[in-house]
This record gives C-alpha cells, structure tokens and sequence, in this order.
C-alpha cells in the first residue's frame, strides 16, 4: 500500500469570469522510503497539488478526488480537527521562501516548540531540550542561543533549516519540500538537499521534492512527474527520464538545459503542440531524445 495514493485529483478557483482550473485529474503516489520529483513551470499546479493535501488552499478553491488516502486514511472523509492532528505531525511540508513562511514576530525557538506544543503534548523543558536537538540536527552552530533569534536575525539559509527543523519536529511519515533552494547560492542548495535526503534516509520518510531545477531531480529523486498546465505529462524513473523522455514538453524541459543547447540560443517548442498533447489530442513521443 502506498504512503500517499491520489487518483483524479481536480483543484478550480472560484472567479468573476468562472471557474479556474489550476489541477486537472491528476494521480499521485509515493511509496515509504521514496523520494518523488514533481517538476514543471511556474503555474503547472505542482504546489496547488500538495497544498490540496495539506488543506491549506483557500476558500475559493474546490478540491475533488476519486481517492486521497494517506497511510491508509481517507483524507477526503476527515473533518478539520481530525485532519489537523494529521497534518503537520504525519505529513509536513518545507515552504517557499522561508523569510515569509516564519512568523516575524516569534523566536525561532517558540515556532519550533509550538509544534510540539500541539502535536506531541510535550512541557516547557521537553519542548526546549527537542527543539535545540532540531537545530543540531539541520545545522545551525550554538542551537541554544539560535533559539532566542528573530528571523530577521538570521540567513536565508539559517532560515530554510529553521522550516527545515519545524518540518520534522514530530518525525513526520511524509514530508513534502516545496521548492526549499529557491534564492538560496549553489553552495547552500547542496547543503539543504544533502540534509534533506540525509534525513529522510535516517527517518525513513516518503520525501516529495517540489522544482522546476533538473539538477535536483537528477541529484535526489528516484521517481519523476512532469506537470504542465495541471495535467499529469509523464511519470518515470529518474534514469527513464533522462534518458528516453516520452513527452515533447518534457523533451523540452531537458533541451532547455545549458549544458544541452546547440549554438548560441536555447531551443523553444511550440506551445500548440504542447496545449494540444495535455489535452490528449496528441500522443506523446517516444523516440529518445537524439
């Protein structure tokens, strides 16, 4: 049985010219132990997905699925409070931009110990004693005094190992990483990505990575999912993919990489082509690439 296993899932937005459909019948799964790549464009629905799962989208938003079940658990059938005690301790989720994601007014260290205020039911001394074991664990030097820091205090990266630690607070089975290198230099991206499949090998977690960066995948996943325009394009191997992509939009998310162009411009693919294939009108290619 899967960790997490989605079949069909629709998100639209309510808006004055009609519904928007930001997810159109997408499936979903990953196993324990296994780190899924979710990668597409900006706009493909890759964060709207997981957000669905989280039951953090808006009001205006209506989430439908066939199936949406985690470790067993009918998401779709659990009231808020029920959900709540899932979310967030079972499944847990690193989001974009950290210095926007933390609370501006709290220390780190309260944001950390309210999780496990909430979710574990641990007292003033447990609380703390876990949460400077956290900032270990992710990294961050002299943790103690770290825990009395704002966030304007501290560094983008710092930042991200702060949502990092939050994130894993209760030993979550899945944790879903939305993006968790974005604005931060190549030499702090390896240490993020290296912590976080550290850490899932440790814990043995399900790891979604959320990006539109190949190298990430490349570097983490052992399976990928191409999104475009909230349609599923292809679903692979990490090996598979690279080397035999099936899809003429993901034959141009691999043409488009520097070290892939020919002469001085990058290639482009025809955005017809590409609404025409999402839809089903065209079958997708499957010669490799050449």
């Amino acid at each position: 049985m899967a960790l997490l296993d989605i079949r069909n899932l629709v998100v639209f937005f309510d808006t004055s010219t009609g519904p928007f459909f930001a997810v159109k019948g997408i499936d979903i799964s990953v196993e324990k132990r296994e780190v899924l790549a979710i990668v597409g464009e900006s706009g493909s629905g890759k964060s709207v997905s997981m957000l669905a799962v989280m039951g953090l989208l808006p009001d205006s938003a209506t989430v439908t699925a066939d199936r949406m079940e985690f470790n067993g658990v009918d998401l779709l059938t659990l009231d808020p409070a029920e959900r709540r005690k899932i979310i967030g301790k079972d499944i847990s989720m690193i989001f974009q931009e950290p210095m926007a994601s933390l609370n501006p007014c709290f220390t780190v260290g309260f944001q950390i110990e309210e999780v496990l205020r909430f979710h574990m039911g641990m007292d003033k001394a447990q609380r703390r004693a876990r949460a400077i074991e956290l900032l270990t664990l992710v990294g961050i030097p002299e943790p103690s005094e770290r825990l009395n820091s704002f966030p304007h205090q501290m560094s983008g990266g710092q930042c991200q190992r702060v949502m990092i630690a939050i994130a894993i607070a209760c030993n979550p089975k899945l944790l879903i990483a939305d993006e968790p290198t974005t604005a931060l230099d190549v030499t702090i991206q390896k240490q993020i990505l290296d912590l976080l499949v550290r850490l899932q090998e440790e814990y043995g977690m399900g790891l979604i990575m959320i990006t539109h960066n190949m190298g990430v995948v490349a570097e983490t996943a052992d399976r990928v999912i191409v999104q475009y325009k909230g349609r599923k394009m292809e679903e692979a191997s990490v090996l598979s993919l690279f080397e035999s992509p099936r899809s003429n939009y993901t034959r141009a998310l691999l043409s488009a990489l520097p070290e892939n162009a020919t002469g001085d411009r990058l290639p482009t693919i025809d955005g017809v082509l590409l609404e025409a294939e999402a839809a089903g009108a065209v079958a997708p290619m499957v010669e490799p690439r050449p």
